[in-house]
């Protein structure tokens, strides 16, 4: 086991995880849902939010205990479980190019050219050209993972500092009491009818409250990226150009056998895994506490071709029309991260699963691998673009990316008990309350997966 490095050298994948986590629900679905039902459901944020905590634990755990990912892990536990989780992955990130077409909703509002396109045309432009700048920057980077980092933390920095300081307003402080009381107690009925079409909005706003889907699963590859724990030295860790970068590779060894830094690397696993949950969760408070001053009242909801663009409001109150330019701007970096960072993390996994479902790939590269599925990935997504709007392209990915997530928090129960303790007993079983609080994550999901069903049906 590589000796732990501290904690500078160590954090990071939770910040990517924060950064990534505010392209979405933060930025778009919980504003959504407060900005046309008020306090009805903000009630439903805080516990959406920390029941990911121990699903991100788990998969950490996996990964600095082994070195391996997560994917592997579910391969490992059952082959056809692996297969499943894989497809479904597959499947519900060829619409990822909608994150960028939402950031180009905010570019095409904030620059009205071509003059005469239509709202579509522009948006579909814009949002071309960002994952094209975006893509080339990321290229000509060294290491990969690192700029994804620095990337996403710099954003990540710019929007905490700007909402805190349009918070702090007095016309948005004059609704703080009521919006603390909401989150404690329901507002109900709802002051607007409620639309049974925004139930796919709500289950996405609660199951994407901080990454959600299978975007959780990217913390193993982040964490093999970085080097945390077993990852430190293993050989795929840096399928890309991201030789050096680990936290850990170029620390010596323990003497074999050495546990003795494994409580080290489990606290840095519990505060790095937080870093990206409660960072999450006092990004959405204020995105709410935003939406529900200021849109509510007014009637505004992000929707459509405004999908990222409305919330402009949010910076506005504070800055004036420069605010409203820089949060369009934030907006569409936030939104065209997502987007470069699930094409980096995805070629990362199909490069893992391809060299572990065919023995013939094993040998073949992984860098050469993760340039393949680069490439594919990017091409697809310029193709799935332009099929619809964003909003409801990236609601498609987001109820594929539900059910697997049903389906793979179940599996990290035994992954992480029945399975280390038989291979690796010298590991230690997770701590019960640890055990537990994971049944509890996945019996959420699972709850809302059923109440999600039921209300399709009622529709039907």
């Amino acid at each position: 086991l590589p000796r732990f490095p501290g904690y500078a050298r160590a954090l990071g994948p939770g910040i990517v995880w924060l950064a990534l986590a505010q392209g979405s629900g933060e930025l778009i679905w919980w504003p959504y849902v407060v900005a046309r039902y008020g306090l009805a459901f903000l009630f439903l944020l805080i516990p959406a939010c920390l029941v990911q905590w121990p699903v991100n634990y788990a998969i950490g755990r996996y990964t600095i205990l082994t070195g391996e990912s997560i994917m592997r892990g579910f391969l490992r536990l059952d082959r056809r479980l692996g297969i499943v989780l894989y497809i479904l992955m597959t499947v519900s990130f060829l619409w990822v190019g909608s994150f960028a077409a939402a950031g180009g909703t905010a570019l095409a509002s904030l620059v009205d050219w071509p003059a005469g396109w239509g709202a579509k045309a522009r948006t579909d432009l814009w949002a071309l050209v960002s994952m094209a700048l975006l893509l080339g920057s990321f290229l000509l980077s060294r290491a990969f993972y690192r700029f994804i980092e620095w990337f996403m933390a710099a954003v990540s920095i710019v929007t905490l500092l700007g909402l805190l300081l349009a918070c702090a307003h007095p016309s948005v402080l004059a609704a703080l009491p009521a919006f603390l009381r909401g989150l404690v107690r329901p507002d109900l009925p709802p002051p607007r009818p409620w639309d049974p079409g925004d139930a796919t909005r709500l289950l996405t706003a609660i199951t994407f409250a901080g990454l959600g889907g299978f975007w959780t699963l990217f913390y193993s590859y982040w964490l093999r990226a970085k080097g945390a724990g077993m990852a430190g030295h293993h050989e795929a860790a840096a399928p890309a150009a991201d030789t050096g970068s680990s936290a850990a590779q170029e620390e010596p060894l323990l003497p074999e056998g050495a546990m003795s830094d494994l409580p080290l690397w489990k606290r840095y696993l519990l505060c790095d895994s937080g870093i990206g949950v409660v960072g999450n969760l006092a990004t959405t408070l204020m995105t709410c506490l935003l939406a529900y001053a200021l849109l509510f009242p007014r009637g505004l909801y992000p929707d459509g071709y405004r999908l990222a663009v409305v919330q402009s409001e949010f910076f506005a109150v504070r800055f004036g029309g420069l605010g409203r330019i820089l949060f369009l701007v934030v907006a569409a970096a936030f939104l065209c991260d997502t987007w470069i960072g699930t094409m980096d993390t995805m070629s990362r996994v199909h490069a893992d699963a391809v060299r572990a479902l065919v023995p013939r790939l094993a040998a073949v590269p992984a860098r050469r691998l993760y340039y393949l599925f680069l490439g594919v990935g990017s091409a697809l997504t310029v193709v799935t673009l332009p099929l619809a709007e964003p909003g409801r392209l990236i609601l498609m990915t987001a109820v594929i990316g539900f059910i697997g997530t049903v389906i793979y928090t179940w599996a990290l129960v035994p992954l992480n008990g029945s399975y280390l303790a038989r291979v690796a007993p010298h590991l230690g079983p997770p701590r019960w309350y640890s055990r537990l609080a994971l049944i509890v994550a996945a019996s959420a999901y699972t709850l809302l997966a059923l109440l999600y069903l039921a209300a399709l049906l009622r529709r039907g």
